[in-house]
């Protein structure tokens, strides 16, 4: 039995073949042959996104507030920039209550997005179309709100952020009434971003604080030390980006005017883009209206390198490959960026910003001015997938597992990505910290959403010569299971039992008219055999009898109500919220019991106190706050 940190891997099986022949790996969600330990990394990150003994998981982060997800326990609400990464690299594998969850969090924005009128905190009232950094219930930050609010900009590139996240949602549930209720709300955000167009050169003009690492950007300094506005390049990119998914939910909306308007955007949008880049072929991060260029890398002033309107150029494709491959050379050719093998916001420190960097939140390596965040490192990982990088992206999950094994998935990491935020709590987690385990999965195959098809580009490591991934990807009503054989091009399709003619070498191509509503799509690479490839049994396992002794942990949470729980399970014929929302519940009631039997026998590594009893704490705040959420809704006069 294999050990990683001095915990047994239980849920793991490993076959060591003779002849040297390929090792077969059996895990949770992934089963495969060739790189075990790169499968079982994988395995891994897809745990972490449901009910886990061993790993701190996604539920941990629900609240029944606003039954949805949250920052963090010590983070009431929810951000655009913070859950960026997570978000879109997550949604294509979210099915419910998830899906209900992660929406009602993003109506924290677009219920309460700028109209002109309303006041949010602090008494800023946003122009029509502006989304925010933060909201709760009742509560919406239009300005990023650390820092000094009172001189920032409105949230520039969150909207863009926002915008981009939301359209592609929905792109993956293709759900007419959800298109026509977001669509006028984000045809708002984009008209917003608009209104900062300068058609002299088809750039974007934002003042301080309107970047996504909020508030490391201060604008256009003035002789007085005002700051004024400047072109900021990760809201050019950001904005480019949301636009391609913008235009396809027009398409799909049945609206082909709408959908040339915002392509025509976009084509100008990136034409001046090509204004922000350096000869290398990277980005800076801003540019002047007097023309001083700030993130030039070794430049005597403003002589950093800036990381998110890179990586996010790359993951998002919004240059084409030879220009993706010029900017990770270029992140390469620079150690320090990376000191632990996670990329920083910048290297080296800022000088730029509207505060000096000499207390410890503004010094190099803490904060926005160099410290990292595993938003941007979703982003990061997806463009070492994309360029084949698979050795910058598995040094990466390792990375963050060591955080993880200890539970503490804190955010921002401080000292370059090497310690914790909140080191004085007994245990961390946030929302961010689930970013790079999301782009771990969702980079294998990188999932390309457009109005009438989705585009597969496998990016499995050559290592890896047999991959079946467990679990279903959305597309619309569709649920899709992969698995590639052998390595190199695509060779081969098959959807079920038919061959399928829509690929070449790169990817694979799959019309949403042309799927059944179950499709097991096997592809060949290279000269892998599609025969060694069957389909895998989807259905949900059996929920345990009442008298399974795993429900006498039952007796420790007061609170819920296992029969309420039971009896909802097959609501719907088993298919509906309700019914997602109480086998979630039920499932971490028996995730509870499976941590116990571990710890009895000795196969989870015990964590210092008090860190130990607030891990084993954590476990049952989450199967009460499920319970209490899903009672919630249950008792709502709307679902009477």
């Amino acid at each position: 039995m294999k050990t990683i940190g001095g915990v047994v891997l239980v849920l793991i099986s490993l076959v060591f073949t003779v002849s040297g022949e390929a090792e077969d790996f059996e895990g949770k969600f992934y089963i495969g042959e060739g790189d075990t330990a790169y499968l079982e990394l994988l395995d891994i990150a897809r745990r972490m996104f449901g009910p886990d003994p061993e790993f701190q998981n996604l539920p941990m982060l629900y609240t029944p507030a606003w039954n949805g997800l949250v920052e963090g326990p010590t983070w009431g609400a929810w951000w655009i920039q913070n859950s960026y990464g997570p978000t879109y690299c997550a949604m294509p594998f979210f099915e419910e209550p998830y899906s209900t969850f992660l929406m009602n969090s993003h109506d924290l924005w677009f219920d309460q997005m700028g109209d002109g009128k309303r006041a949010g905190n602090h008494g800023y009232v946003a122009p029509d179309g502006s989304l925010c950094d933060a909201a709760a219930p009742g509560v919406i930050h239009y300005r990023q709100g650390d820092g000094r609010h009172a001189m920032h900009d409105w949230g520039m590139e969150f909207t863009a952020a926002g915008l981009l996240m939301q359209a592609e949602w929905m792109l993956i549930r293709r759900n007419p009434a959800e298109i026509a209720h977001y669509l006028p709300k984000l045809e708002r955000c984009a008209n917003f971003i608009e209104s900062r167009r300068d058609p002299d050169n088809d750039l974007f003009l934002a003042g301080p604080a309107a970047n996504l690492l909020a508030p490391s950007y201060a604008g256009w300094k003035q002789p007085d030390g005002t700051y004024k506005h400047a072109y900021l390049t990760g809201l050019s990119i950001t904005y480019i980006a949301a636009l391609d998914r913008l235009i396809e939910v027009d398409k799909l909306a049945g609206d082909p005017e709408k959908a040339a308007v915002y392509a025509e955007r976009r084509d100008l949008a990136k034409a001046g883009l090509a204004r922000l880049a350096t000869d290398e072929g990277y980005f800076i991060k801003s540019l002047d209206p007097d023309g001083t260029r700030h993130g030039v890398y070794g430049a005597e002033k403003h002589g950093y390198f800036e990381a998110s309107p890179n990586h996010d150029a790359i993951a998002f494709r919004v240059v084409d490959d030879a220009q993706s491959r010029r900017i990770h050379d270029k992140i390469v050719s620079i150690p320090l960026l990376r000191r632990h093998h996670v990329i920083q916001a910048n290297e080296p420190g800022l000088d730029d910003m509207y505060e000096p960097p000499t207390s410890w939140l503004w010094q190099h390596g803490t904060w926005v001015n160099g410290g990292h965040w595993s938003t941007c490192e979703a982003r990061m990982v997806m463009a070492y997938y994309r360029l084949g990088a698979y050795d910058d992206a598995r040094r990466s999950m390792e990375h963050m597992l060591g955080f993880a094994r200890q539970f503490r998935m804190d955010n921002p990491l401080v000292e370059f990505g090497s310690k914790v935020y909140q080191p004085k709590e007994p245990i961390n987690i946030t929302y961010d910290a689930f970013g790079p385990p999301a782009a771990f999965v969702r980079g294998l195959f990188e999932y390309l959403y457009a109005a009438d098809a989705l585009t597969i580009i496998p990016h499995v490591p050559p290592s890896i010569t047999r991959l079946e991934q467990r679990f279903p990807i959305r597309f619309g009503e569709k649920r899709l299971c992969l698995a590639t054989v052998g390595s190199g091009p695509v060779a081969a399709v098959r959807v079920n039992d038919r061959e399928w003619p829509r690929f070449d070498g790169e990817k694979v191509t799959l019309p949403y008219d042309a799927l059944p509503e179950t499709a097991f799509v096997f592809i060949a690479l290279g000269d892998g055999d599609l025969g060694r490839l069957r389909p895998w049994e989807l259905a949900a396992p059996a929920l345990p009898p009442e008298d399974d002794t795993r429900w006498s942990v039952a007796a420790e949470l007061p609170n819920v109500d296992i029969q309420r729980l039971r009896a909802c399970y097959d609501v719907g014929g088993g298919r509906s919220y309700e019914a997602a929302h109480a086998r979630l519940a039920l499932e971490y009631v028996l995730t509870i019991a499976e941590r116990r039997r571990l710890q009895q026998e000795k196969k989870l590594a015990p964590l210092p106190e008090p860190s130990q009893t607030a891990a084993d704490q954590s476990y049952r705040d989450t199967a009460a706050r499920l319970y209490e959420g899903l009672v919630k809704v249950l008792d709502s006069p709307s679902s009477k």
